[in-house]
């Protein structure tokens, strides 16, 4: 069995939701990147979504972009980043996804890309500025070296789009809870909500939304509405960038926020 569908049909059993973790590879370098992948995986978060570092990452608010940044000065790049979930594979079997932009796969070579994803261990690839139009330039990559797909959709997406994203998709669908681009947000809004319901009355496939969660209480609520998992991002990295200077207080604040966070995944009976 797959990792995403062991680690859904798991969670379920367990009547709990998912907590996909976000981090850019390699912010604020190898090694400190690392640390705290793992301290994320200890607190307990069920899947890792891996951002590769790319200079125009446009789905991405300034947090990201910051992160992004911190990654390439410290010298950062697609191959090492294989190199990272190789050293990272040592340490757990939880799926790990890459979020990419395609000019990095591109510019990698596809097959090459999609070659080591599968010999690397990672089990899907998001590539955030290909449309679902676009995507046959990808799936049959995707499905030569038998890689998850992870597609999104957003408020703005119609029901037909709905229907052939949700088709494609075999990890999980990434439901962006909102206009615009990443960051922690405080509120959440009722047509987020109402999005996840829309979704689900396509597919039984897994949904993950994703763009400004950052409070357990937001977890609660869309996990609430029939999500099977949250994506938090922004806000671990806040928490990397406010911590720059004291990477031991950086572990222990990732570890304890993802801890909580996890917590919140658990449905109310």
């Amino acid at each position: 069995m797959k990792r995403y569908k062991k680690a859904f049909k798991k969670l379920k059993n367990k009547n709990e939701g998912a907590l996909v973790a976000f981090i850019v590879i390699g912010d604020p370098d190898f090694e400190t990147s690392l640390e705290i992948a793992k301290s994320i995986i200890k607190a307990g978060a069920d899947i890792l979504e891996l951002g590769l570092p790319f200079s125009d990452p446009i789905a991405d608010g300034k947090t990201i972009q910051a992160a992004d940044i911190r990654a390439l000065k410290s010298g950062f790049n697609t191959k090492k980043a294989f190199e990272f979930v190789r050293e990272l594979r040592k340490f757990t079997d939880i799926p790990i996804g890459f979020l990419s932009y395609y000019n990095l796969i591109y510019q990698y070579g596809i097959e090459k890309f999609f070659n080591d994803v599968k010999n690397y261990g990672i089990d899907s690839v998001l590539v955030a500025d290909v449309p679902i139009e676009e995507f046959g330039i990808l799936s049959k990559f995707n499905k030569k070296f038998d890689v998850d797909t992870v597609l999104m959709t957003s408020p703005l997406t119609n029901n037909e789009r709905i229907k052939k994203i949700t088709a494609n998709t075999t990890g999980f669908v990434y439901v962006v809870s909102r206009l615009g681009v990443t960051g922690a947000k405080s509120d959440l809004k009722k047509s987020t909500l109402n999005l996840v319901r829309r979704i689900r009355q396509f597919t039984e496939k897994p949904l993950c939304v994703g763009f400004g969660i950052s409070t357990p209480e937001q977890v609660q609520d869309v996990i609430g509405c029939g999500a099977d998992g949250a994506i938090v991002g922004s806000a671990i990295i806040d928490l990397i960038e406010n911590n720059i200077a004291n990477k031991e207080k950086m572990l222990n604040e990732i570890y304890k926020y993802a801890n909580i966070m996890k917590t919140a995944t658990k449905r109310k009976v």
